[in-house]
This record gives structure tokens, C-alpha cells and sequence, in this order.
């Protein structure tokens, strides 16, 4: 049995987070920090967990090996190190960092402890999504010329950072808004498939105005080192979302329209009229979360690199001061390659 240790219960996906840790029985939550000790009461509850009132319990306590860390985003980067520093393995919600600068600080801590790292991008492990990377892997799509992400939902009519998750619109503890929350979602898998960019330029916007602490919706041009072209758009202002992704290439087309792949492509014989057969898609991944879980346990599962996160984050922070400039601007990488 592994001991865990909840950090932060702030993020919006904790409740799901808790279900999943409810369910295993090869992990314990042996106590819970949180800097609002109601809310850390009340997650502790429903794990069986103790309260700690200082968070340095946790760095101290030998028997915990892994820690889980979901508070506000400006907070990672202290409750990260430490952990770090004490040899806890680090399951930490997305976006890593506030921006490049403590989220590549927050790399190098996890680098040189060692431990194990994830973080929250569940939608790599989508069959869809695992249909694209391996044509792009396969080179079926010839050469790649232009790609598209999108990820939106109508939080912001449904008042979903109204109350409890107020924070989340709160871009000085977020450290973005719509765009940068469910933006890196796509980001991360448009920079999976197809690398690193040489730079991007963006344009955000309120929306609705229903959250003024920050952005609603927007959308950005990446350009991409080895030429292929990317927009990607996200948004809490939007009542559907239906096309995910999108890939054009010299032989082949790709689109994910509600979660369908379809594809055209002449040396398979496939007019992209019809979605792809779901049993001629790839096995899905367990969410993110759950592969963590499974990686502390000794299982060997694919896991998201903190080099890759930081990245992810410095990525995002270079869009936000495009679109604040009005200029193509370039991420901020140290330490080399993500």
C-alpha cells in the first residue's frame, strides 16, 4: 500500500481526483494541507484522512511517498520544490506554472530529486487522439502543412467559476484565463505530435465580461520550428465545440468532429465521409490521474515529462504576452530542449 499525501484541494478536477482515490486499493491518502483549513476538512473527510495544519508534515513523514498537488496555480511553485526536495513523487494539476519562469524552476527541483512526475493532460489517451499521433508517427499525412486545436465549453454562461472555483477566473492566482485553462489542453497535444515552435502571436478577448479578472476566449497562430502551421482557440464562451482537432497534410486529411475521427486518405481508401470505425482506433489510456497512480505503484505507463509541462507553460505564457504586444514572441526555454 502507498501513502499519498493531497496538497492543495483547490482545482475544479479534485472531486473527480477524490472518486478515483476512493477507489484503489493499492493507495492510501494518509492526510490532507490545504491553506483554507475548512476546505482541506472537507476533502480529508471523504478520503479517511487526517488534517495537517503545517504543510512541512507532509515534506517530514517518511511514509508518504507521493504527493498530489492541486492548489491554485500560484502556489505551486513553493509546494512543488519542497516536495520535490523531500523525494515525494509529484502528480501537479496543469498549467505547471504561473509562466515560464517558475515553472522551468519548478523542473529543474523535480529533475534533480529524481522522482516521478505527471501532470493533468487527460486527453492524451483519447483513442481519437492516439489515431492522429500514430498516422503523424507513420507519416501518412505526407508533409504536414497546417494544424488545429480547440477547446471550449460554456463555463462562463453557466457561472461554473462562480462560487467555489472562483479562483480559477482569478488570472493573479491562475495565472491565465479561459484561453491558458483549457487552451493547454490542446497546446499539449499539438506540441506532442508536432514539436516545438518558433514562435506565436494570439488575440484574447473578455467575452461575455462575466469574469473581468481575466480572459474569456481567444485564439492563437503558432508557428512551429519544422514549418507546419497551428491555430489553436479555447474559450469559456462557446455553447458547442465540435471539431477538436484538425491536420492537413499533402496525402492525407484528419479531423476529430465530437469525439469521430475522420479521415481521408487515397492510399487507404478513405473518403473522410464516414467517422472511422472506433474499433479500428487505438486502446485509450486511463485519465492522467489515474496513470500516476498506477506509475507509484510500480506499473510501467506512460507519464508527461515536467521538461514537457514547463515547456507547455512557457509556451502559453509567450501567447499571452503576444496577444498583450500585439507581436509574434518567442517561448522562453532554459536549459535547452523540452
Amino acid at each position: 500500500m502507498i501513502s499519498v499525501a493531497l496538497v492543495g484541494c483547490a482545482h475544479i478536477h479534485i472531486p473527480g481526483f477524490i472518486k478515483m482515490l476512493q477507489k484503489r486499493t493499492d493507495v492510501k491518502t494518509k492526510c490532507v494541507w490545504d491553506h483554507d483549513p475548512a476546505r482541506a476538512g472537507k476533502r480529508a473527510e471523504e478520503l479517511g484522512a487526517s488534517v495537517v495544519a503545517d504543510v512541512c508534515e507532509v515534506w517530514r513523514d517518511r511514509e508518504i511517498q507521493a504527493v498530489i498537488v492541486c492548489s491554485e496555480t500560484d502556489r505551486h511553485e513553493s509546494l512543488v520544490t519542497a516536495a520535490a526536495g523531500a523525494g515525494k513523487h509529484l502528480f501537479v494539476e496543469k498549467p505547471l506554472g504561473i509562466a515560464a519562469k517558475d515553472a522551468w524552476a519548478m523542473a529543474d527541483a523535480v529533475g534533480r530529486a529524481g522522482v516521478k512526475f505527471q501532470t493533468g493532460y487527460m486527453t492524451r489517451g483519447r483513442p481519437a487522439v492516439l489515431f492522429l499521433r500514430d498516422h503523424v508517427r507513420a507519416g501518412t499525412f505526407g508533409k504536414i502543412t497546417r494544424v488545429r486545436g480547440s477547446n471550449c465549453h460554456s463555463g462562463a454562461m453557466r457561472g461554473l467559476f462562480d462560487s467555489e472555483w472562483r479562483w480559477m477566473a482569478d488570472a493573479q492566482q491562475a495565472g491565465c484565463g479561459a484561453f491558458g485553462d483549457l487552451g493547454t489542453h490542446s497546446l499539449d497535444i499539438l506540441l506532442w505530435l508536432f514539436g516545438e515552435v518558433d514562435a506565436v502571436i494570439a488575440t484574447l478577448d473578455n467575452g461575455t465580461a462575466r469574469y473581468p479578472d481575466c480572459d474569456e476566449t481567444g485564439e492563437a497562430i503558432i508557428r512551429f520550428k519544422n514549418g507546419i502551421i497551428g491555430t489553436l482557440a479555447a474559450a469559456w464562451d462557446d455553447v458547442a465545440n465540435p471539431v477538436q482537432y484538425l491536420i492537413s497534410g499533402t496525402e492525407a486529411h484528419a479531423a476529430i468532429i465530437n469525439d469521430q475521427v475522420y479521415f481521408t486518405c487515397g492510399k487507404l481508401d478513405l473518403d473522410g465521409k464516414e467517422p472511422v470505425n472506433p474499433e479500428q482506433l487505438p486502446q485509450g489510456w486511463p485519465h492522467a490521474f489515474e496513470l500516476f497512480l498506477d506509475a507509484i505503484v510500480g506499473k510501467d505507463v506512460p507519464l508527461i515529462g515536467v521538461r514537457e509541462a514547463a515547456y507547455r507553460s512557457a509556451v502559453m505564457e509567450a501567447m499571452y504576452e503576444s496577444a498583450r504586444r500585439n507581436q509574434w514572441t518567442k517561448p522562453t526555454v532554459v536549459g535547452g530542449q523540452a
